[in-house]
C-alpha cells in the first residue's frame, strides 16, 4: 500500500493497548481515510451551490470537474449532503 505523508492526532489510554496495538489502530484509521478521500465517494457525497445561476447540481462529471479546481469561482460552494 502507498502510504500517504500525512500527520494524524490520535489519542489513546497508553494504558490499555501496547505500542503494536496502537500502530495497528492507526494503520487501520489510515485505510479508512484513504478509501472515504477517494474522489468517487467524495462526489457522491457532495453537490454544487451556485449561487450565480442559482441552481444546485448534482451532475457527477460537474463535481468532479469542481473538486479538481484549485479554487470554486465566486459564490459558488462545494455542499457535503450529509
Amino acid at each position: 500500500m502507498n502510504k500517504m505523508n500525512r500527520d494524524l492526532l490520535v489519542l489513546f489510554n497508553q494504558e490499555l493497548l501496547s505500542p503494536q496495538a496502537i500502530e495497528h489502530e492507526v494503520e487501520l484509521l489510515h485505510e479508512l481515510l484513504q478509501i472515504v478521500e477517494r474522489l468517487d465517494n467524495l462526489v457522491t457525497a457532495h453537490e454544487i451551490l451556485d449561487l450565480n445561476k442559482y441552481k444546485v447540481i448534482g451532475k457527477t462529471l460537474v463535481i468532479r470537474n469542481t473538486i479538481r479546481r484549485q479554487e470554486l469561482k465566486p459564490f459558488v460552494f462545494l455542499n457535503c449532503k450529509n
